[in-house]
Formats: C-alpha cells, sequence, structure tokens
C-alpha cells in the first residue's frame, strides 16, 4: 500500500503539483474563516434558569421558586449536575450537562421541564433561561460619563446605546450595571387613604384599570374600513394623578389628591464606580462567536454612535488586548521554531534544497491542520496552535528526506536519480509510517480528558493530529516528488562527503566508540540508567503538584466582600474609600468597581460584593515594583486599612471560569453540606480555622450566608378573621413598605418603564413605622399593620445554595508560594483530624483541585490502555513482541530529562507538563522504531548481532539527532517565551526539550546494548 502510493506520486507528479495548490486554496481559506480567540472556551456546557422573585426573601425563594425548578432538572438525560442559588427576589438553577450535548438541544430539554413546572410556582413568577453565552463571551465592558444625570445616562444606555449595539451579528446580550433606573413612583399618603376611605388596594386596582389601550375592531363607513382603536394610556405624572379612585355625591377624588407621583429611581441591585457613580455595560457574545472580529465590530459601532454632547464611552475591560497578546505569543513563538528547525535541518543535512523541501512540510501541514480545526469547530487560539512543536511535524519527512539524501549521494552514478528516491522512499515508509501513527496514537489520552481539562488540550490534541496526519501524507507524496525534481541531476558524493558533512562523520566515529564501550560494560551501562530513573521517579514524590500554572492576563481584579446585610448606600461608601486608596498607587491607572448583579442576572452578586477592576500601566514604566505579584502585596497591605471587608486577588477571566463552571471562585473550595444553617456555620468556620492554619493558604475565607437583618412579619390569622381581612391584603401593605409594589407599566414609544406603589420614605427606613401603616377592613374598620401580625426583627440567611439536592457552605482559599497538591493533602490531613461531622453533614473539596484530581485519575486509567495499543501496534511493525517491549520500555527513560527540567526550572507537575510528557513519549518512539528498525535490517541481511547494531545505530545516527533537535528547538522560543499566556507553554516545552536531550542519549546507547543484550544470546 505505502509503496504503491510512493509510485503513484512518482509517476504522476502533476497530480501531486495540483492537489498542493488546492490545500493551499482550500487551507488558505479555513485560516482566514477561522475565529480567533485568546483560549479555548473553557466553561462547561451549561443552562442556567433565572427566576425574578420580588421581594420574596431567600427561604422562600428556595422553597417555592428554587426547589421546584432544581427538583424537575434532575431527571434530564446526559445532566452531569444541578446546583442552585436563592436569595432576595432571585433564583438561579444551573444545570450542567455533557460536553457533547447540544447547547440549543439542552436549552429546549430545560425549556420543556420549566413549561410542565409553570403551574406549580407562584402567581407571576416566570423563570426565564439565561443567555446562550458563557464567560468567555464578556468580552467588552465600558462605563459611560456626560453632562447628563445617572438617570438620563442609564436611560440614554438602555433605549439608545443597547438597541443598536444588540443589532451587531453576534452579540447575546448589552448588560448593564449600576446607574438610576427611570420609574413612575406613586407615593400613597396612609393618612390621606384613611381620611377618603380607600386602601392600597384600591389604588392598585383603579391605577391598572386606568393605564390601558383598547381596541374595537373595525367599522365600515362610505365603502372604507376603519379600525376602531382607543387610547387610554398614562404616559406623563399628569395622566396618573388625574387617575379617579372614589366618588363621593359628584365629587371625584383623584390619585393626587392621596398620593405624590412622581419619577424616581427603581431600587438598585448593584452600581458602578469610576471617579463617582456611573453606569457600565457589557457585550456578552453569543455562544461560538468569532471574539476578536466582534470586538472590532463593537469598537466600530460605539465610534459611529451619535450621542449627546460630552457624553462619552470609556472602556476599562477589552478582551482583544488578551487575544492579541496571546496570538502574538503564538505567531512569535511558531515563527522562531520555524526558524530554528529550518537552521537545524541545513546543519544535518548538509544540502539547502533538502532543508527547504523538508521545511515546506511544515506551513502545508498547518494548512491541513486548519482544515482540521474548522472541521472540528476549533479557534485558533493558545492552546490549538500554541502548543505545536514543527520538529515534530516534520519528523517523518526528516527520515525520508535524509534517507533520500544518503542514497542519492551513495547511489550517484550507478542508478538514476528517480530511482534511487523511490528506493529510499520505499526503504523508510512503513517504519516512518508507523513511527507517526505511534505519535498520533500518543495523543488519545489527551482526547478522552473530561470537564476543564478536556476542554482545555482536546483543542491542542486535535490540532496536532491534523498536522501529524497532513506531514505523514505530505512525506509520503510532496516529499519524494519534491526530491525527484530537485535532485533530478542527483547528488555527487563530494558535495555532501559521502553523504555527511564532516563534523557528523567526525561525531559518529566517537558515537561507535562510546557505544562499543556501553556494550562491553552492558551491565553497568543498564544499572546507571535504571537509577537515572529510578532517581527521576522518586523525585517526583517530592515535586510540587498543581492543576495548571495560573495565566497572566494583564490585569488585576480584587473581589471584596463586605458584611452581610450591609445597605446599598454603606456599601458604596466603602468601595469609594477602596477607590480613592487605590488611585493613590501609582502603578495603577485607573479603578472601575461593579457592586451586586446587572440588570440581567448573569451573576448573583449581592450588594455585599463587589468586583475591582485595576488597570495597570504598561510594566515597563513601573519603579517601584517588577512582578504583578509584588504588586499585589501593596494593594493588599492597603486594603487591611479598611475595617469589615475581606478580599481576594484574580483576574477577569479566571474569576468568570472559576465561578462558572464549580460556582467558586477559588483555587481550593471545600463545601460543607447539611440542612441546618447553623450547623453548617458552625462547621464552616471550624473549616476556615484549619485551612487558615496552613502554610500557603491565601485569602481563605468563608462564604457568609447567614446574619442578615430581617423584619418579620407573620400574620395573625385570628385577628385577621376578625377583621374579615386576608393575607393578601397585608401582603400589598408590606410590599408598598418596602420596596415598592409593581402594578403597572408606562409605555412611551419603544420605551417601558415600571409603576411603582409605594409609602413615604418614613415607612421605608423605620420598622417602627412599618408598624402604623394602616389596613381598611370590609366593614369600614382602620386596622393597623401591628394589630393583624406579628412584626419583629430576627437575622436569617443572606442566600441559600443547594447543589446534589442539599443545602451547603464553602470554604474558599487561594495558594500562594506553594503548589496546590500538596496543599491541599495537608488540608485534608487537618480538617480530618480537627473537624468533627454529625450524621447527614459531609465534605467534598472542589475548585482547581477537583480539575487536578480528575485530570490525573483519568490519565493514569487512559494511558496504560493507550500504551497497550502502541504495543500492538509495534508488533505488527516489527512481527516480534520482543523488539515491541524493547522500544515501549525504552519510553520510561524519557521521563528523567523531563522531570530534571522541571527542577531546574522550578516548576510544577501540572498538567500542561503531563500533556509534555505524552508529546515526549511520541518522539522517544519514533526514535526508538527507527533505530531498532535500521538493526533490524541489518540483522535480517545476516550481519551478526554486533555488527547489525554497530552498523544499525551508525546508519541513524543522523536522523535520531536530527528528530531530536528539531523537536526540541522548535520548543525551544515556547519555553524562553515570557509574553500574554506563555505561562501555559512553557512547562510543556521545558519538559519536551529536557526529556528528548535524556531520551536521544539513551536511545542511541541503552536500545542498542539492550537489543545486542537480548539477540545476541546463543538459541538452545
Amino acid at each position: 500500500m505505502l509503496h504503491r502510493i510512493i509510485d503513484v506520486t512518482l509517476a504522476h507528479r502533476w497530480l501531486v503539483f495540483m492537489g498542493v495548490f488546492a490545500l493551499l486554496a482550500g487551507g488558505g481559506y479555513a485560516l482566514y474563516t477561522i475565529p480567533v480567540e485568546a483560549f479555548p472556551d473553557l466553561t462547561n456546557n451549561q443552562v442556567v434558569v433565572v427566576t425574578d422573585a420580588p421581594s420574596l426573601p431567600p427561604t422562600e425563594v428556595e422553597q417555592l421558586v428554587t426547589y421546584p425548578i432544581e427538583r424537575a432538572m434532575l431527571g434530564l438525560p446526559d445532566k452531569q449536575e444541578v446546583r442552585s442559588l436563592s436569595k432576595l427576589g432571585l433564583s438561579m438553577v444551573t444545570i450542567v450537562f455533557d460536553d457533547s450535548v447540544s447547547m440549543y438541544f439542552a436549552r429546549q430539554l430545560v425549556a420543556e421541564r420549566l413549561q410542565q413546572i409553570s403551574t406549580t410556582l407562584p402567581r407571576g413568577i416566570q423563570p426565564v433561561l439565561g443567555l446562550p453565552a458563557t464567560a468567555f463571551g464578556e468580552l467588552y465592558q465600558y462605563t459611560l460619563t456626560g453632562p447628563m444625570s445617572p438617570m438620563d445616562l442609564k436611560d440614554l444606555h438602555e433605549w439608545v446605546i443597547k438597541p443598536q449595539l444588540r443589532t451587531l451579528p453576534g452579540v447575546s446580550e448589552i448588560n448593564a450595571w449600576g446607574g438610576q433606573t427611570k420609574q413612575f413612583q406613586i407615593v400613597v399618603d396612609p393618612a390621606l387613604l384613611e381620611q377618603y376611605g380607600l386602601t392600597l388596594h384600591d389604588v392598585a386596582q383603579r391605577v391598572e384599570a386606568n393605564n390601558t389601550n383598547f381596541g374595537g375592531g373595525y367599522i365600515e363607513h362610505a365603502s372604507e374600513q376603519y379600525t376602531l382603536l382607543g387610547g387610554g394610556r398614562a404616559v406623563t405624572t399628569n395622566d396618573f394623578g388625574n387617575i379617579v379612585l372614589s366618588s363621593n355625591r359628584g365629587t371625584p377624588t383623584l390619585l393626587r389628591d392621596v398620593a405624590d407621583i412622581r419619577i424616581g429611581s427603581a431600587p438598585p441591585e448593584g452600581a458602578t464606580l469610576r471617579n463617582g457613580e456611573t453606569v457600565s455595560g457589557m457585550v456578552i457574545m453569543l455562544k461560538g462567536e468569532n471574539g476578536k472580529r466582534l470586538i472590532e465590530r463593537v469598537k466600530e459601532r460605539i465610534a459611529s454612535l451619535r450621542l449627546p454632547d460630552g457624553v462619552k464611552i470609556t472602556p476599562f475591560y477589552d478582551q482583544s488586548y488578551v487575544i492579541d497578546g496571546t496570538i502574538h505569543t503564538v505567531e512569535k513563538n511558531l515563527f522562531e521554531g520555524f526558524i530554528l528547525v529550518t537552521v537545524v535541518l541545513l546543519l544535518f543535512l548538509g544540502n539547502l534544497r533538502a532543508a527547504l523541501i523538508t521545511a515546506a512540510v511544515i506551513p502545508f501541514s498547518m494548512l491541513i491542520s486548519f482544515l482540521g480545526m474548522r472541521l472540528f469547530g476549533i479557534s485558533a487560539n493558545l492552546m490549538s496552535l500554541g502548543a505545536i512543536d514543527f520538529g515534530m511535524i516534520v519528523d517523518g519527512a526528516v527520515v525520508m528526506m535524509e534517507n533520500s539524501v544518503h542514497r542519492l549521494s551513495e547511489q550517484h552514478g550507478q542508478e538514476p536519480p528517480l530511482e534511487s528516491v523511490r528506493h529510499a522512499s520505499r526503504e523508510v515508509a512503513r517504519p516512518m509510517t508507523f513511527a507517526v501513527v505511534i505519535i498520533i496514537a500518543v495523543y488519545l489520552p489527551i482526547l478522552f480528558l473530561q470537564g476543564l481539562e478536556g476542554r482545555m488540550f482536546r483543542p491542542m490534541a486535535i490540532t496536532v493530529c491534523a498536522a501529524l496526519v497532513g506531514s505523514l501524507l505530505l512525506a509520503l507524496t510532496m516529499v519524494p516528488m519534491l526530491a525527484s525534481v530537485s535532485f533530478r541531476r542527483g547528488i555527487a558524493k563530494g558535495r555532501t562527503h559521502s553523504g555527511e558533512q564532516r563534523w557528523v562523520e567526525a561525531l559518529g566515529r566517537v558515537y561507535i566508540r562510546v557505544l562499543t564501550a556501553a556494550m562491553n560494560q552492558r551491565i553497568l551501562t543498564t544499572a546507571v540508567a535504571v537509577l537515572l530513573l529510578g532517581a527521576a521517579l522518586t523525585s517526583l514524590y517530592f515535586i510540587g503538584t498543581e492543576f495548571m500554572p495560573k495565566l497572566d492576563e494583564g490585569a488585576i481584579l480584587v473581589e471584596t466582600r463586605k458584611l452581610p446585610g450591609i445597605s446599598l448606600t454603606e456599601s458604596v461608601a466603602i468601595s469609594k474609600q477602596i477607590e480613592q486608596r487605590l488611585r493613590q498607587i501609582p502603578e495603577i491607572a485607573d479603578v472601575v468597581i461593579k457592586i451586586g448583579r446587572p440588570d440581567f442576572a448573569t451573576e448573583a452578586m449581592g450588594i455585599n460584593e463587589g468586583d475591582t477592576y485595576l488597570l495597570l500601566k504598561p510594566i515597563d514604566t513601573w519603579t517601584r515594583f517588577h512582578t504583578k505579584g509584588e504588586l499585589i502585596e501593596t494593594v493588599a497591605k492597603e486594603l487591611d486599612n479598611i475595617p469589615g471587608v475581606a478580599y481576594s486577588f484574580t483576574q477577569p477571566m479566571a474569576m468568570r471560569i472559576d465561578e462558572t463552571i464549580s460556582g467558586v471562585k477559588a483555587d481550593l473550595a471545600i463545601k460543607v453540606f447539611g440542612q441546618d444553617f447553623r450547623q453548617l456555620d458552625a462547621l464552616g468556620q471550624q473549616v476556615l480555622r484549619a485551612v487558615s492554619s496552613v502554610r500557603g493558604a491565601a485569602d481563605a475565607q468563608m462564604e457568609v450566608t447567614s446574619g442578615v437583618a430581617e423584619l418579620s412579619v407573620r400574620v395573625d390569622r385570628s385577628a385577621l378573621a376578625r377583621y374579615g381581612l386576608n393575607v393578601t391584603d397585608v401582603e400589598e401593605a408590606v410590599s408598598s413598605g418596602g420596596s415598592g409594589d409593581l402594578i403597572s407599566e408606562v409605555i412611551d414609544g419603544p420605551k417601558r418603564y415600571t409603576v411603582a406603589l409605594r409609602l413615604p420614605q418614613r415607612y421605608r427606613t423605620d420598622p417602627d413605622a412599618m408598624r402604623k401603616i394602616v389596613l381598611r377592613a370590609p366593614a369600614g374598620e382602620q386596622v393597623t399593620l401591628e394589630q393583624v401580625a406579628h412584626i419583629q426583627v430576627n437575622r436569617g440567611p443572606e442566600l441559600v445554595n443547594r447543589e446534589q439536592g442539599q443545602r451547603r457552605i464553602v470554604v474558599m482559599s487561594n495558594v500562594r508560594s506553594r503548589d496546590l497538591g500538596s496543599f491541599v493533602a495537608e488540608v485534608r490531613s487537618k480538617i480530618d483530624r480537627e473537624v468533627s461531622l454529625p450524621l447527614g453533614y459531609f465534605i467534598e473539596y472542589g475548585g482547581q483541585f477537583e480539575n487536578q484530581d480528575r485530570a490525573t485519575r483519568r490519565l493514569l486509567l487512559i494511558v496504560p490502555i493507550v500504551i497497550a495499543l502502541i504495543s500492538i501496534l509495534l508488533y505488527f511493525t516489527f512481527s516480534s513482541a520482543k523488539l515491541a517491549l524493547l522500544v515501549v520500555g525504552n519510553v520510561p527513560f524519557a521521563l528523567v530529562g523531563g522531570v530534571a527540567a522541571l527542577w531546574i526550572r522550578g516548576m510544577n507537575l501540572n498538567l500542561s507538563a503531563c500533556v509534555g510528557f505524552i508529546a515526549l513519549f511520541g518522539v522517544a518512539m519514533l526514535n526508538g522504531v527507527v533505530l531498532v528498525s535500521s538493526i533490524n535490517q541489518l540483522s535480517q541481511a545476516g550481519y551478526p548481532s554486533r555488527e547489525a547494531v554497530l552498523g544499525g545505530a551508525r546508519r541513524r545516527l543522523r536522523p535520531v539527532l536530527m528528530t531530536a533537535f528539531v523537536a526540541s528547538f522548535g520548543f525551544i522560543p515556547m519555553a524562553l517565551a515570557t509574553s500574554t499566556g506563555a505561562e501555559v507553554q512553557r512547562p510543556l516545552a521545558s519538559v519536551v526539550i529536557g526529556g528528548l536531550f535524556s531520551s536521544s542519549l539513551l536511545t542511541l546507547l541503552l536500545l542498542p546494548v539492550l537489543y545486542d543484550w537480548i539477540f545476541s544470546r546463543p538459541k538452545k
């Protein structure tokens, strides 16, 4: 089969030329249309059900809204997890599906279940699905400034800016944060209501009945049809003021007689600070769209907006900077890698044309990988392109070209160059193909990774495998074709010094002497290799572990938490202090603080929580600090001076990923499950003390879920019965005395404003005043609220978190100056000793540690299976179990250099390094296959074992060194990079470079020694 491919290629070279041009066109189109992102979308496949439950406290939201929705979702197919959050007026239920489920199909399943339970939810409660977007879709954030009131700015954003940005293709939503939302407010005076014999219920009914348009169908007149349209909708405060509430002896009582009708601000759920309170907006991208191009369209649309004089849109978070930074890192590393690989090829092949032909495989293989990325829906990002090693891609072509150059030189003048290329290509086609297939098989474990680690590295594996398949096809077709054309006159022996350069010949003589000595001392050689391997494996026990190195986004985000139950006014005041202190640090260019949650609940922060964005000046302009870590220490000291504030440091994308995937924003999350709030709180405090005492704990804190002041109004049913009142009468009074009862809507063209029924300010700020709210009984009696209800101040939960059908509380901690693995091990040991769990309560560990643990267990399962499959492939390659085991047994020795590289560079063992070991094993196996095949050919030709080993090893010295050098040199730019995204690449590249050093050394020495040892034994 392989020989046939080579023969057809050389017989019909014009077909190959046409195929190459077709690949150039198709791959170029794929490259132009492929989405560009900073990183692959790491968020899990989830659907969020968001339900506004106005005025309901957290426990009621949990019982009446969250629990029915949560229970309905438990039986969905391919569901992995259901978790929920209930807080004042809001329920969020997150359903996580398997990654194989289509997002829109998952949304359909959830929508069907919501339809089934719609009748069981409280009246007026309507769950909606969250946005078809992910945390990575929060591309662009900005604030509005200008000579306008906060309410007018919010109105401008809501009805002018937002609609125009939403029309852009790829935009899922434009969310707003902070500002004052315009609302028509009817502030009723209870004393006047009592005077006119009216109730709040009467007011609500009259307003609703007098704020509507209507139609009457049509009439026909004079051969023409007239549409009947009635207009009764109120659009101004005067319209509302003239609504008739009652009439006494022909004298109407108007709404303005008992209430102050005004335009005010709806009770805010959050705020934005940037040199004072302002309005912020966020562009959220539809899942799967091209982030870079969407940001460009957003900027173009903003620039074209016609805004009032003085109004400016100022960005404070632009993901395109991260995208451009990572793409620059990838482009720089790939270009430098290409140059280094080409130089190595030229040095070893000693022929410019041969080096250029081999290097040409790189761009054409990349075009094939782009086609594969388009086929599988993979974007161009740091992971899909940043870990490609050009040296590995050209390994097959190196073997093919090196053998062709050697035969062309050796057989110059003895056979036609075309036949020399044909024979040389046939000779190495089978071992080269199997070696490349084995490299592809080595990447199979990455394809089987799950969760976050799968979404992170699977694109890389698919891209690399596509490039390797392409390189194999090109090595079997394009390389022989170009070699036959470029060397149609052959290669004179003198041109390459018997096919090799002088330094390679000198190196070969030294190698043979060393190899002979090693074979003569085979026990010592093997013992030294085993000792080195043992030392490397033993050192792994002491090396630090983590899930992934932290990616530097070039920004800092400070999450602040104040005491639960704090008012929004006080929360804003404290945040202003934080802003003022941080602005005094010279390295910080600007500060933006977002408090609470946005208008559409894409997240559920309380008003006691805030995200502080620190916009940094270029690091080369810093004078006091050299790293972000030093700056963070200074910021932490400044925040320590503000009492009542807990804080943690993260980055914008990292924070949203952690929160979206696990519901927790920390490296380590310790979840305590149970039912009783007090017991959970007590256990959480014990766990927090244990975690805080462990070295390396940073920003340790407990999720504060209780301690919020509640004004409890419990109806006295006997009193209600005595006066003939209903619970709904009390409900209307309490709602109006609080945030306001939404009773209608004002429609002004495209604009929509709510109409709220409220009591005067004195009732909404004094618990005692609430007791004096008057209700009117059916018989006309005036009854105060305290006469029909028990009113008292209590402390209750601020939010209720549920997971696995149970309530939970979370203790969170980040890790600094220590690896995550050993930190978690010590935390677990300490908690097991110091925390005693009652019956029915249990602890789980999550956050980044959860991802690390899952990835480790998955690799321990898949890697042995893949090694077994590779052993079978090797058996079919050599038709010998001994030779197959010999090649596989040589692979672990590649660990020696990889582990040494981690120790030398002070890196932890993380998933990136593990992927580096996987890639390393592929190259090690290729070298082993090439070397053993060469020795085997001489052995089968009748050479004695010792001569076959020495001759085969010497013959394959150059290709083995070439594959090792091009693979390691291709990774050097990644190992040394310091730009955006380099943190993820460095462990992988360092492991490959170090491992290839030890692997090549042991392949060239240990493998021949073992071959001679095994096959030189006399037959019994």
